[in-house]
């Protein structure tokens, strides 16, 4: 079967699984949703209610970080799984504290004890630590892009994206160099291209390689 793709296009945790579908060259149905009114068919095969969620002929897949490591792992065409532990352990840093202070930071008014600049710059120590790794290179590990640039860039675009302005101004070039590039490359273009709305009415996608 062609594997099912429930997807928000916005959600960052989307846009990585759809880049890593992308990487793999995995043609997939892909379903747009709506958070606020999720379909009956995505809830039934994953309860938790959160995107994105693939449906394979081998199982349900609801986490985006697995989704990535499972496309790759049937085509990696790109090398973006020739990396160190060091950079595994950076991906989990990144969904575990900066996810956590990125949050914060960004739904401030809707926690009642988050300060908003002492999660920001919780957040700017881990930017800081990224922007060093990038000094001299145009990605995390090299040369060339490997699943931590695009496993972590749709959150730090999120992080910046909350105050742009105050994000330009700090003394991060490499960084903003590097997210720069991503957001202005050809494949997160690419797995940015707007779907209408699926659901039990209208009719699917048909099936796309979104590589």
């Amino acid at each position: 079967m062609t594997p099912i793709l429930y997807s928000f296009r916005r959600c960052p945790y989307a846009m990585r699984a759809r880049l890593g579908l992308a990487s793999a060259g995995i043609g997939v149905e892909h379903r747009e949703i709506l958070l606020r009114d999720k379909p009956t068919a995505m809830l039934t095969v994953s309860p938790k209610g959160t995107v994105p969620v693939l449906v394979t002929d081998q199982g349900v897949i609801d986490e985006s970080l697995d989704i990535m490591l499972w496309a790759l792992g049937r085509n990696d065409p790109e090398g973006w799984l020739n990396i160190p532990q060091s950079a595994h352990d950076l991906i989990t840093e990144t969904d575990g504290a900066f996810k956590t202070s990125l949050d914060r930071y960004k739904y401030s008014s809707r926690i009642p004890d988050a300060n908003p600049e002492t999660e920001r710059a919780n957040g700017t120590r881990f930017l800081m630590r990224l922007n060093e790794m990038l000094a001299g290179q145009p990605y995390l590990y090299g040369a060339a892009p490997r699943l931590p640039d695009m496993a972590i860039a749709t959150f730090v675009r999120q992080f910046a994206h909350v105050d742009l302005n105050w994000f330009n101004a700090q003394p991060w070039p490499d960084l903003a160099r590097w997210l720069a590039d991503f957001k202005a490359s050809a494949r997160f273009a690419a797995v940015m291209q707007k779907h209408p709305v699926w659901g039990p009415d209208a009719r699917p996608n048909p099936s796309e390689n979104i590589a």
